[in-house]
């Protein structure tokens, strides 16, 4: 590839971009480890990356590459010290963010959208009413074509290349021109063509004066040859910053001689690893002098090009990336066309066959038994059914909103309100399908009073059963979710029909407080309070013996049913399905912006796990 055709590409739209030099003394990190105290992963590193420069961290596994990347992109920032500059100043977390993009090791683009529409809805969140479309069209067109991507506009993120997809990543982030952008390991999982062309975009976007910096591991000879600088790591200690090829006499004054036809990079972590011996004291001592030596020559501070934060105020405000994420999200959805039809067919299904399981029982004295068994599976199936599908499917959400929300494409105020809106419409549709094939089916009082109330309360709990399914999946990975929801269920539905049978006084009132902490309780009381209440007497067959039941209230009173308004229960369900939102939403800030108190009790956690997994 011929990178002299587009090295020194900007895009037309932005004004040129100050230049960002960065300088790090002395950082260093360290991670809990249980009874052990702590391990050290950054031990004193310190280096500068200038504008201009492709710089690549390199290093055996465990070296701290990607630590050490995470740390001055700010993905890590707590439980760091040293010294972290930017242009000669302190780094200024919130503006820093502003201006950097953190691009990291897994592809994740959002699936059912093309390269083209997921590019606009970057420059929508990224550029918000400050450009109009034309300007936005036009910048995203520049940068596809930089990136070669041109051709593969209005193909699906799910059918691109490795490589492809890669190279999408990278150009979602290049949409309000930011100076700096970091990279975990940009050619892992390509090929060396991949790899090379990778490489060589980024090699473009730094000579556009940008400071681009990515960790890389075993880069091939022609990939090492490429940067300007590299940084490489061994057990988290700094062993050489420079020309990548500059390494091979640099090893050589230490006594360490590279064979000829072999690749330096390979050769170096080899050294790192202590395949030629322990060399660490010698490497240590000879990257400070170096360290110092370019501190001398280059005067790396930059008072002069202070950034000031009114620079990078064109975000979008907040209603326009709730609108732009939620309709994303609806053409997300009407996309995902197999899994609309599954749900449709499952809901009406599933419907059809309780219905004639409970058929024509609605108004049946001699089975008032049954309908309760009715509405107890209606209140089951308002459970499992939303529940399931989050604790699957939210987990991997997560990593998206990760990525997108520390590259500052929206607040999580505006991503969680159009999450919480944007699946209103579907279920609302999908519940009531399963409703009215039940009711009807089973032969309920054709009122619509009741009527209203019963779907009010069932799709209220259909509701809350997905706000429990966020909750779980917002702390816990697919396979720990899959576990906890269906478990954490199980006193739900115990609670809800705890001391049915021994009417309203006798219950302890201790269990009596305990019940109503299950949300089914409140889903079961106001369903079958809303078709049985003040209905008189059912008919009895003439050919059937037991029938005490017929009597509606009588029924309510022995199965410990309070005599209240169903308006009570729904608005308990609303009061705990806000509850269970905000909540949710707490869990997601702490995860991607923990506090102290959060971070404590993460360490704590992890601590007990240690020492547990310890003593067996």
């Amino acid at each position: 590839m011929n990178t002299n055709l587009v090295a020194k590409e900007t895009f037309s739209v932005f004004p040129e971009r100050p230049a960002v030099d960065i300088v790090f003394q002395d950082v260093s990190y360290r991670v809990p480890q249980g009874r052990n105290g702590s391990k050290v992963i950054l031990r004193n590193v310190s280096g500068h990356f200038k504008s201009g420069e492709l710089t690549a961290i390199l290093g055996p596994s465990g070296a701290g590459k990607s630590t050490l990347l995470n740390v001055l992109a700010g993905y890590k920032s707590h439980d760091v010290g040293g010294s972290i500059q930017v242009n000669g100043q302190p780094r200024n977390m919130k503006t820093f963010r502003h201006f950097s993009r953190y691009i990291m090791q897994e592809d994740m683009l959002q699936p059912w959208l093309t390269v083209e529409e997921l590019m606009k809805v970057s420059a929508d969140l990224k550029l918000g009413k400050t450009f109009n479309n034309q300007q936005k069209n036009q910048t995203i067109s520049e940068i596809l074509e930089l990136l070669r991507l041109i051709t593969t506009k209005d193909t699906l993120t799910s059918k691109l290349s490795g490589g492809e997809r890669k190279r999408l990543s990278i150009a979602l982030e290049l949409v309000n021109n930011p100076p700096v952008v970091f990279l975990d390991e940009p050619t892992t999982g390509l090929d060396d063509m991949a790899s090379s062309q990778c490489v060589s975009l980024l090699k473009a976007l730094s000579e556009g004066g940008r400071t681009i910096i990515c960790s890389i591991h075993t880069p091939s000879a022609k990939l090492f040859s490429m940067f300007n600088n590299t940084y490489i790591l061994s057990n988290g200690i700094c062993a050489y910053q420079g020309y990548g090829l500059d390494v091979v006499p640099y090893l050589e004054n230490l006594g360490l001689v590279c064979p000829k036809h072999y690749n330096p990079a390979d050769f170096v972590i080899e050294v790192c690893s202590g395949e030629y011996g322990d060399y660490t004291d010698k490497l240590i001592s000879a990257a400070k002098q170096q360290y110092s030596s370019i501190a001398t020559s280059e005067k790396i501070s930059r008072q002069s090009s202070i950034i000031e934060p009114t620079i990078w105020k064109n975000e979008s405000n907040f209603w326009y990336q709730f609108s732009t994420l939620l309709f994303r999200m609806w053409k997300q959805m009407y996309r995902d066309k197999n899994y609309l039809v599954l749900k449709t067919v499952l809901h009406i299904f599933l419907g059809i066959f309780v219905g004639c399981i409970f058929y024509d029982i609605g108004n049946d004295g001699a089975r008032t038994i049954y309908n309760f068994g009715l509405f107890y599976c209606s209140t089951i199936f308002f459970l499992y059914i939303p529940l399931m599908p989050i604790l699957l499917h939210f987990p991997k959400e997560i990593q998206f909103l990760k990525r997108e929300y520390f590259n500052r494409w929206y607040s999580l105020k505006a991503y969680f309100l159009a999450m919480t809106l944007s699946t209103i419409p579907i279920n609302l549709i999908l519940n009531h399908l399963f409703l009215i094939s039940v009711y009807f089916l089973s032969g309920q009082p054709l009122e619509f009073d009741r009527m209203f109330k019963y779907f009010a309360v069932s799709v209220l709990t259909a509701f809350v059963s997905e706000s429990l399914g966020l909750i779980i999946s917002s702390f816990l990975t697919v396979v720990n979710s899959m576990f906890v929801g269906p478990v954490i269920s199980v006193p739900f539905m115990l609670l809800a029909v705890y001391g049915m049978g021994f009417g309203n006084t006798g219950i302890p009132i201790i269990m009596q407080i305990v019940m109503h902490f299950s949300y089914l309780r409140y889903s079961l009381e106001g369903a079958i309070s809303a078709v049985f209440r003040d209905r008189g007497k059912f008919p009895c067959p003439e050919t059937e013996v037991f029938c005490i039941f017929s009597d509606t209230n009588y029924f309510l009173e022995i199965m410990g049913f309070p005599e209240r308004s169903v308006w009570i229960d729904v608005a308990a369900l609303f009061f705990i399905y806000v509850l269970f939102r905000l909540t949710c939403y707490y869990l997601l800030r702490q995860r991607l912006s923990p506090n102290k108190t959060f971070r404590a009790l993460h360490v704590i956690v992890r601590f007990v796990k240690s020492r547990v997994g310890g003593s067996r």
